[in-house]
């Protein structure tokens, strides 16, 4: 961006000496002016193009802001610009920043963040603690790092499974500062690891350590330092990310746990609202998503999702259930809103669903089960068995534009989320990383 800016100034004094010399009129100096600001403004968006800095992107809404991408596959698929091997078990997906990828894998009983360049090829590997292992027998293999690496302004953030947070220098790996969940907050490593893809919003880092000494933790980017805790919030730990929200004169990070949805103020940590939200197993792993002053709600195993109305009084925020339904039970592959609707699978119906955001209502569904994003009017949708579709974002019809099958990335589910940052498409799979050009003719 400064780089940019720069060129642009550039470019202005160059405008004024040219004008100057050749005593051109006032019109004639501001449709250069004009057309430099143009081309300036293209060069930003497409450097913001090709950053996905966290999971989900920035703000957060899985919705890529890209065009010009193709519409249709052909029969075999995007073609495939490259292939990474070598990062072991794990379920994280990819973050893009300052012209380089990040991801995290576990290798024997150590979890490793890796830096990329965009053709694919190893910049750093660092090691960010001893490995975990799931213990539960039902879900024994299932190993590896989560947290989707977050990268701001130079500087990358990564939580392993085993609740070690650390902040390193995007360059070359150095660490900066690192806390151990575990032993910072007296918590114990969830049943299923830590999963959370940490949340930077400003000069602060969210993380849920679930611990005696704060299970919502709010920490200084830079340092790792406390700013405050809470530990108000009922039940274990919540598997799902957290987002920020503007309501009601706060601004507020909505995350859940084992059994509710919350809300609280980021200045302070106080807790604004809650609202009951618990499955059989009490697992809940989707984020909330929000839009004006709704806030949807949804987790698996037979559970559904929920649409809550948040009403100011005063300086406190209650909360209305809208409507509830057992359809879209989302576990873990996300929900995305677009233009009034929701998309997502159900664990229990295996079904992809478009549901309308304000009433309920289902629009249609189809077989299937799995992750998804949104970029140029298109859903991705990423099944967990490895085959990928391309959709119109429509609530009219379940429409598909391509569909193919990536190559044997090593055992286990695809549970990576995809990602399309750059023209390219992103898909994890355990051991190997792909990347698909998708830019339109």
């Amino acid at each position: 961006m400064k780089k940019n800016l720069n060129s642009t100034l550039d470019s202005f004094q160059s405008v004024i000496c040219f004008a100057a010399c050749k005593k051109a009129g006032p019109v004639y100096f501001l449709i250069i002016l004009f057309t430099i600001l143009a081309f300036s403004i293209q060069e930003v968006k497409a450097q913001n193009n090709s950053e996905w800095q966290c999971f989900h992107g920035s703000d957060r809404q899985n919705r890529s802001n890209e065009t010009g991408l193709l519409n249709t596959w052909p029969s075999n698929g995007p073609g495939l610009l490259w292939t990474i091997s070598g990062l072991g078990e794990g379920y994280c997906s990819v973050a893009i920043g300052g012209g380089s990828l990040y991801t995290a894998g576990k290798i024997e009983n150590q979890t490793y963040l890796f830096a990329y360049d965009l053709k694919g090829n190893i910049l750093w590997k660092k090691p960010n603690g001893i490995a975990w292992t799931v213990k539960v027998s039902w879900a024994s293999s299932y190993n590896g790092p989560r947290s989707t690496p977050t990268y701001d302004n130079g500087v990358v953030y990564h939580l392993s499974e085993a609740g070690k947070l650390t902040a390193y220098k995007a360059k070359t790996g150095d660490v900066i500062w690192s806390k151990e969940l575990t032993k910072d907050f007296k918590a114990e490593i969830p049943e299923y690891g830590y999963t959370e893809s940490v949340l930077i919003d400003g000069n602060n880092l969210f993380v849920r350590a679930a611990g005696q000494k704060g299970y919502q933790v709010c920490l200084n980017k830079m340092t790792g330092e406390i700013i405050w805790t809470n530990s108000e919030i009922p039940g274990t730990y919540g598997y799902n990310s957290l987002i920020v929200k503007d309501f009601g004169g706060y601004h507020q990070v909505i995350g859940a746990s084992s059994c509710c949805f919350y809300s609280l103020d980021t200045k302070t940590g106080k807790l604004l609202w809650k609202v009951d939200f618990e499955n059989q197993y009490k697992v809940n792993c989707s984020d909330a998503v929000t839009f004006n002053e709704y806030v949807f709600l949804s987790s698996g195993e037979g559970k559904g999702c929920m649409l809550v109305r948040l009403k100011s009084s005063g300086k406190n925020i209650l909360t209305e259930t809208v409507w509830q339904t057992e359809l879209l039970d989302n576990y873990h592959g996300g929900i995305l809103f677009n233009n009034g609707y929701v998309y997502g699978s159900g664990s229990s119906s295996k079904s992809w669903f478009c549901i309308d955001f304000l009433t309920g209502k289902q629009m249609w569904k189809t077989q299937g089960n799995g992750s998804l994003t949104y970029a140029d009017g298109m859903l991705y949708l990423y099944d967990e068995k490895g085959s990928v579709k391309l959709i119109k974002s429509s609530p009219e019809k379940f429409e598909k534009a391509g569909e193919f099958k990536i190559p044997k990335g090593g055992e286990g589910p695809c549970w990576a989320h995809p990602v399309v940052c750059g023209g390219r498409l992103y898909l994890r799979q355990a051991d190997k990383l792909f990347a698909f050009n998708i830019k339109g003719k």
